[in-house]
């Protein structure tokens, strides 16, 4: 019932940037936590950036100083900026949404179809 569409994927040199977005859509009535993850070759899935509502912001470790993340609340909007992307940066980028339904209040937990970043060196 929610769709998660990401866009803003692509082939980048090392040190470049890139940024993501991912609108969410669909009967809504609140969202708690929008959240960037990844998936390189052959890993698991991983937290990339994560922010609440309160603009709360969490970041791996390994993208700390160099991802962004923000969000438009009026647009149910979520984007990951990405600076001095590295080789190792490369993955299938996933969108995550949970919260709220509208009607019900049944509370959903939402993925996006994915999108691919790849850094080249």
């Amino acid at each position: 019932q929610v769709q998660l569409v990401e866009s803003g994927g692509g082939l980048v040199q090392a040190g470049g940037s890139l940024r993501l977005s991912c609108a969410a859509s669909g009967p809504i009535f609140t969202i708690n936590a929008m959240g960037w993850y990844r998936r390189a070759p052959g890993s698991q899935r991983e937290l990339v950036a994560i922010i609440t509502t309160g603009t709360r912001t969490n970041y791996a470790d390994s993208v700390k100083g160099r991802f962004t993340i923000s969000r438009d609340n009026a647009k149910n909007t979520v984007f990951l900026q990405m600076n001095s992307l590295k080789p190792e940066d490369t993955a299938d980028y996933y969108c995550n949404a949970n919260g709220q339904l509208g009607g019900s209040r049944t509370r959903f937990d939402a993925w996006g179809q994915g999108t691919q970043v790849t850094v080249s060196s």
